[in-house]
């Protein structure tokens, strides 16, 4: 879970959202399919099967549901490598609906697969609880207007995730949806049910963010299907909470870019963006980021919850006493609204938790201070979601030979026969996740890239052909060398200038 989810989901429930698509006179592994094609700007028509394959809701109940979940497969005339099976992120993520979204998704589709086509089948899997083949589970949420008068904290988020939790089970529980089919465990039997289906031997997994999760749990339970895998944004089972520490460490490189920059200098102080922040984070706990009416009236108090650890232009902009954009936001009203909620994020990684010394880690890390303590909802809600513990012997990791290949950015090679491509600028899963497992796997192989952000593979592929050219000889091979174990890309990011408030360059 991203640290920052919950700064949106504040929210009641004001009714159900099901899109459902399954049928009681399906059978579990029953296998639908059509023909379907893709034209990108170029005019190139790209022909795919699309079909559905249908599985019990719950494995562990004789009496389940049948439900389904779509997949697409685009055939490579001449395979060389094991099929690769992508997993989407999210939880909440869908392939099959981006490809059709728009034309860019289909030119950004086509250009991956005339990579990858000419040496394996590609087979994108939709998530359960997340394909338009089945169900699509989603509440439809109000969210309440913040308090004008204190500022929003840790109680508030835990109180009102809280309720909403209780609420929406409440209403799933009417319905024939069983809401205990949704994890982690149950996404990775339903690739191996594909993979049956399909009639292949070994696959190749591909997944970045909650997809490389996901693609942990599927080599823990069914390892005797992988040939190899290409990981990024690695989020091992027992991250399914963001170390505070180590999005702050991705954080913190990025500040260095700015403290390197001569163009900021003018704008930091002594000690650099740590003191900026520093101040702005004491300024905060002590309220005095509070505001006023023309009549005396409190409209707005930020604290703690609000300081902005992810825009250091924000950060310095506070540091130099511009107020602005907080001071638009009290004056203008903190207005509620409506949105609708996916169910697949809280039902799987609530699901997959953490193990207590993990549990204990995140809660005294002392870089909470800056990023707060949001996942403290999500632990207050797991036993209210219906979805099983998977326990602490499934999160915990062991050795593994499988070979995989994880890129991720800043990392340490490990001995291990999987590669990881990992962006040090990645604050969603970052550098230090795979840093954690990658020991685990004792055939593997570390890409870091330097100021990469969230999946890096994209950058890879596209700006150093010659390492890409290595991924692929991986991809055919499993083997992982000449792979480079450090490289540089294009920054994931750019960040303006701070601007001073009027007294400030005036006096300046």
């Amino acid at each position: 879970m991203n640290l920052s989810l919950l700064t949106t989901v504040v929210a009641t429930v004001l009714l159900l959202a099901v899109s459902q698509a399954s049928s009681a006179q399906e059978r579990a592994g029953d296998l639908k399919t059509e023909e379907a094609s893709i034209e990108t700007s170029d005019g190139k028509v790209i022909k795919y099967e699309l079909g559905t394959i249908y599985v019990p809701e719950v494995r562990s109940d004789p009496k389940s549901r049948i439900i389904g979940v779509g997949f697409a497969r685009f055939r490579s005339e001449d395979p060389k490598a094991p099929p690769m099976f992508v997993l989407p992120g999210g939880p909440g993520s869908s392939y099959l609906q981006r490809m059709n979204s728009s034309q860019s998704a289909k030119d950004q589709l086509g250009q991956q697969l005339g990579v990858l086509l000419p040496i394996c089948d590609v087979i994108y899997v939709d998530q359960r609880g997340f394909s338009e083949h089945g169900d699509v589970l989603s509440a439809k949420l109000t969210i309440p207007a913040r308090p004008t008068d204190r500022a929003f904290g840790e109680e508030d988020f835990i109180a009102i995730y809280s309720q909403l939790a209780k609420d929406i089970t409440a209403e799933f529980a009417e319905t024939e949806i069983d809401l205990r089919g949704y994890t982690v465990k149950e996404c990775a039997a339903d690739v191996a049910a594909i993979r049956s289906a399909l009639e292949y031997d070994k696959i190749t997994l591909n997944g970045t963010s909650f997809g490389s999760q996901w693609s942990f749990a599927v080599m823990r339970q069914h390892p005797e299907i992988v040939a190899r895998a290409l990981l990024s944004g690695v989020e091992p089972l027992d991250h399914g909470y963001d170390m505070p520490s180590y999005v702050f460490a991705a954080v913190q490189r990025m500040w260095r870019s700015i403290e390197q920059d001569d163009k900021f200098k003018p704008f930091l102080p002594e000690g650099g963006m740590a003191e900026a922040a520093r101040v702005v984070i004491e300024r905060l706990e002590r309220g005095e980021y509070t505001f006023k009416n023309d009549s005396g009236e409190t409209i707005g108090v930020f604290g703690s919850t609000d300081f902005p650890w992810s825009n250091p232009t924000a950060i310095l902009e506070l540091y130099h006493g511009n107020t602005d954009r907080w001071e638009r936001q009290a004056k203008s009203g903190f207005r509620g609204g409506s949105q609708n909620f996916d169910l697949i994020g809280p039902l799987i990684d609530t699901s997959l938790a953490i193990t207590p010394e993990r549990r204990h880690r995140m809660v005294t890390d002392p870089a909470t201070r800056y990023l707060g303590r949001s996942f403290l909802a999500y632990m207050a809600t797991e036993d209210t979601w219906p979805t099983e513990d998977v326990g602490d012997d499934f999160r915990t990791p062991v050795v593994s030979d499988i070979p995989v290949l994880f890129a991720q950015g800043d990392w340490v090679v490990s001995d291990i026969p999987v590669l990881f491509a990992q962006g040090d600028w990645d604050v969603k899963t970052p550098l230090e996740n795979t840093f954690e497992i990658a020991p685990y796997f004792t055939n593997s192989r570390v890409i870091i890239a330097e100021r990469g952000g969230h999946g890096v593979l994209g950058p890879i592929a596209q700006e150093l052909p010659e390492v890409w050219a290595e991924v692929m000889e991986f991809l055919r091979t499993g083997d992982l060398e000449g792979i480079p174990t450090r490289v540089t890309v294009t920054p994931d990011r750019t960040f303006s200038l701070p601007k001073l408030p009027d007294e400030t360059k005036a006096a300046g």
